[in-house]
């Protein structure tokens, strides 16, 4: 039967990494070894650690001396810079807004919260698109930082909040809606996507949780409110150390542009009557009791509840679902303030969520969804140990050009153009872009849903991006990553090159720390089919995957006498091309057991 009951038994290492991959982006086979045997409560604790920031500021290493319609304006830490203003605001906006989301995944991959994800499934739920008229990059590093401070706190209050984002303001033109020329679109917008959510149409401009008459109320109740294009605007209960002292900076309410007349609601609302306010603080009410109403109305409660389980279990469920999960989900939400993060734990720590409440453990969760390719990606890096550029390191003195030698240079290199412009773009996850406020249509669009990130326009690059880590050994201490996706560049001598990504992975290492036998061709495959997978593989599999280690025709134990000779033999020509066959043979199994249709899955 359908449970919330908690699992309270240890967990086995399969769902661990259930638990690990749903909870969270990514895991490590250490953070893996560690849990196994915990409960799912235990390591629900370990994941809900306060968020830290190891790169604390984003960086732009890129100067602007020698172009003058940027001269004199600085760059580097430029989101806190005291002549920042509208006028004068650093050039480079477009990198500016992709290293501020450089610095949110950077500080993802480091730390494995639940904060993370939950900071991504508001980012879906209250959406933007950080590159289509939302204002500058400081104001998007403002709203991600609401975003995140409000992952573990009330998604009602957030409600409100966003509502004086100056991002959102920008987004979705609230910043032009004034009493005498409204504009509904966040309005629509904030009944539509970020709150009730439309329930069926059951009349002309009635979608039963609300009506276009109070999309048109709602418009009254938003007007007025403004940009605060300094920044100099904060809010005091946003106090979020060490970015925010002062709290997070927001828009401000004009009390001239503002619509002061009685807003009477539909019967969805049951008519309900909101008298408008004529002072700063009265609309502040008015505003408060708007949000209120809606979130009075346990349907939703229920919009969110769905939200989160189409992200965190699976993206259809039946009746008894509803009746059992997502219904008494609600109720939790409602009753704990809108608390996001108890309701999830409760999700994840159920019979349900591990598949345990049938009769029948393995048809329906472990496994259930398709990566996106943010889970992709960050997985990739986590569970290979690849070495990225460390853009914490001191950033590059003003004037000194474009120094490959310093980590901050290589960082922007690294995320700006392979991760950015190469990966996330050509996978179909323009990071923090969609191309429509419902965001992307892997979270919305029926009944494809997380389908969609695995079709033939963005399969090619996940294909080629474990090849693109892999790449080439160079001769010198810059890593052997190039991009793969992107293809082959052409100087113009007509010599071709791959564009290196700065990344760096040791294969041999790996298999080292990580496998208990490396000289086993067998014991390799298995041992990573574990780490790597959601469920075990069976023998054809592992015979599959074998292959590339020991090819067909050659003898059994020529992996055995390879590894032997790399890991004992004194002569250093035999060393050197021992490790050649090895590093061979062992990319080319990495590279098809994580395109394998396996690890697409979660």
């Amino acid at each position: 039967m359908t449970s919330l009951a908690p699992h309270n038994e240890p967990l086995d290492k399969r769902l661990v990494k259930h638990l690990l991959r749903r909870a969270s982006f990514h895991f490590s086979k250490v953070q893996l070894d560690e849990m196994n045997g915990k409960t799912a409560r235990e390591i629900l604790a370990i994941l809900n650690s306060p968020k830290s920031f190891l790169w604390v500021w984003p960086n732009d290493p890129i100067t602007n001396g020698a172009n003058s319609n940027c001269a004199n304006i600085q760059d580097g830490y430029w989101i806190n810079d005291p002549d920042w203003t509208y006028t004068s605001y650093p050039c480079r906006q477009v990198p500016k807004r992709g290293l501020v989301a450089g610095w949110w995944w950077y500080n993802t991959i480091k730390q494995n919260t639940l904060i993370d994800k939950l900071t991504w499934f508001l980012y879906t739920t209250f959406t933007i698109s950080k590159d289509d008229g939302s204002g500058r990059a400081a104001h998007f590093f403002d709203y991600i930082n609401l975003l995140q401070f409000y992952a573990d706190k009330s998604v009602k209050d957030l409600a409100r909040k966003i509502t004086f984002d100056n991002s959102m303001l920008y987004y979705l033109d609230n910043g032009n809606n004034n009493k005498n020329n409204p504009n509904e679109n966040y309005a629509r917008e904030f009944l539509e996507l970020f709150t009730i959510g439309k329930g069926p149409q059951i009349a002309e401009g009635d979608y039963t949780n609300y009506t276009e008459h109070d999309v048109i109320q709602a418009a009254r109740i938003f007007s007025g409110i403004k940009f605060k294009r300094n920044r100099d605007n904060t809010d005091k209960g946003t106090v979020k150390l060490p970015h925010y002292p002062n709290g997070i900076p927001t828009g401000y309410i004009s009390i001239k542009n503002h619509d002061t007349g009685r807003k009477t609601f539909s019967k969805a609302f049951g008519n309900q009557t909101i008298e408008g306010g004529n002072t700063t603080d009265s609309i502040e009410d008015e505003l408060d009791d708007f949000v209120d109403m809606i979130f009075n109305k346990l349907e939703t409660a229920k919009n969110y509840v769905r939200k989160m389980y189409r992200m965190y279990v699976r993206s259809e469920w039946n009746q008894e679902t509803e009746d059992q999960i997502i219904t008494p989900l609600a109720h939790q939400l409602q009753d704990n303030d809108y608390n996001l993060i108890e309701v999830l734990q409760t999700m994840l720590n159920s019979k349900h969520f591990f598949d345990l409440d049938d009769n029948n453990s393995k048809d329906e969760n472990v496994g259930g969804i398709i990566k996106s390719p943010l889970q992709f990606f960050c997985e990739l890096i986590s569970l290979l140990n690849i070495k990225i550029p460390n853009p914490e390191t001191p950033q590059i003195p003003q004037g000194s050009g474009w120094d490959r030698s310093n980590e901050n240079f290589r960082f922007y290199l690294f995320w700006w153009n392979f991760c950015h412009n190469t990966f996330f773009a050509f996978s179909g996850m323009n990071l923090f872009g969609p191309s429509t406020v419902a965001g992307y249509p892997a979270d919305y669009q029926a009944p494809a849903y997380d389908r969609a990130w695995f079709n033939s326009n963005n399969i090619v690059a996940r294909y080629n991006t474990i090849k693109s880590i892999i790449g080439n050994s160079y001769n010198d201490n810059y890593g052997n990553g190039n991009n793969r996706i992107q293809g082959a560049q052409t100087t113009n001598s007509g010599n071709t090159y791959f564009t290196r990504i700065w990344t760096n992975f040791d294969v041999i290492s790996f298999i080292n720390k990580n496998i208990t036998d490396p000289g086993d061709a067998y014991t390799i495959v298995q041992e990573l089919s574990e780490i790597f997978y959601c469920e075990n593989i069976d023998s054809k599999r592992i015979s599959y995957f074998t292959k590339s280690l020991i090819k067909d025709g050659e003898v059994s134990y020529i992996w055995y006498d390879a590894w032997s000779v790399y890991s004992i033999s004194k002569d250093s020509s035999e060393v050197n091309d021992a490790g050649i066959f090895i590093k061979n043979r062992l990319d080319d199994l990495i590279s098809k057991m994580i395109n394998a249709a396996e690890f697409q899955i979660m």
